[in-house]
């Protein structure tokens, strides 16, 4: 019985340590390179062998890293220069919108594709326009993010004035939602940006799409059918909102070129909780987010104020996991308590073995 001692501590150690290294591990960090690629748009394609997707906003290539690793290989497709995409929830079709020259130059167009490795095919190119008489005053129209419904259809934030357009899976581009409510709430014109509108969307399974607004950090709930639109209750906007992504589990990520919020809404995003937020590296300017397997969040720092100031070059990128320190901070509370069980357990049986060995050697004495 004593030569079963120190192997049940060397056990219990080993757990220990095992349990600690588990609940320090590091986020997950991808790093590549790829000359004046500066990534703007970032997607998890779970449908297929290809965990995360990388789309440039100056290079004619998106990038396909084949799976998520520290060291990724990439597959390249030709493509026009290109700015957002997103993939859809239910077919391995994405859409991406694709400015003809820099991410803000006039009249974007989007255009599906439908991923079938190694390659994608390009399914459509669909022209989007504004209108004629409510957008002249306007010198360039900015097709800022894209999000893909079960059916296919595309729905593409115009940051310049203010409305989603729609792009049906025939390819066919019309003006979706022109709320008044996305123009009610003041902007600060003298703020870098400020004429940068409706950023990310994200298509809810429920049948409805989620905006944020980069000038006025408001978030809206948008109906899939009809596109009228309602501002989402926050208890205090998201300044410089740009990336969105929701979990499997429902909290919504929207990150800045500063930081990341995680939300969680109760009643269908009539209302919403910011519960934590997590700091990102502003100098390397990151522009979108995504889920990865695990429901992991990865943000990719595109160092986007480079390309746009035209700042010298760049070779070297990252993708990398961030997390929300509450949660982690929870799952490790959990950790330690039943760690803490399985300690008191194990006292517990190596007391009363030992009075089991005391009462033995009585009787045998």
């Amino acid at each position: 019985m004593m030569s079963l001692k120190p192997s049940l501590a060397s056990l219990i150690i080993f757990f220990l340590i095992w349990v600690g290294t588990a609940c320090a591990s590091k986020p997950h960090i991808i790093s590549f390179r790829s000359p004046n690629l500066y990534p703007e748009g970032i997607t998890g394609i779970q449908s297929t062998s290809t965990s995360l997707s990388v789309l440039s906003a100056t290079a004619p290539f998106i990038l396909f890293p084949m799976p998520a690793s520290s060291i990724p290989s990439f597959q390249t497709s030709p493509f026009p220069k290109t700015s957002p995409f997103s993939a859809s929830p239910s077919i391995t079709i994405t859409a991406v919108c694709s400015p003809s020259s820099t991410p803000w130059s006039p009249s974007p167009p989007t255009t599906p594709l439908r991923l079938r490795p190694p390659l994608p095919e390009r399914l459509f190119l669909a022209p989007l326009h504004g209108d004629a008489d409510l957008d002249s005053s306007l010198s360039r129209q900015i097709a800022n993010d894209v999000t893909v419904d079960f059916a296919g259809n595309a729905y593409v934030t115009n940051a310049a004035a203010n409305f989603i357009w729609k792009v049906n899976a025939k390819g066919e581009a019309s003006i979706f939602s022109r709320s008044p409510v996305f123009t009610e709430y003041p902007v600060d014109r003298s703020s870098p940006y400020s004429f940068c509108g409706l950023n990310g969307i994200l298509y809810i399974s429920k049948g409805y799409l989620l905006a944020v607004q980069s000038n006025t950090g408001k978030m809206f709930k948008v109906d899939a059918e009809d596109g009228t639109a309602r501002l989402v209750l926050l208890p205090r906007d998201l300044p410089w909102a740009d990336g969105i992504a929701v979990r499997k589990d429902g909290i919504v990520v929207v990150v800045s070129q500063s930081k990341a919020w995680f939300l969680k809404s109760e009643d269908s995003w009539a209302e919403g909780a910011i519960f934590d937020e997590t700091a990102l590296e502003p100098e390397w300017f990151p522009t979108s987010v995504t889920m990865g397997g695990d429901q992991r969040v990865y943000v990719i720092y595109g160092h986007m104020e480079e390309a746009i100031f035209r700042k010298g070059e760049r070779e070297a990128f990252s993708i990398e996991e961030i997390r929300s320190e509450r949660e982690s901070g929870e799952e490790k509370i959990w950790v330690y308590v039943l760690v803490g069980l399985g300690l008191s357990y194990f006292l517990f049986w190596r007391f009363q073995m030992k009075q089991l060995i005391k009462n033995l050697d009585k009787k045998t004495n």
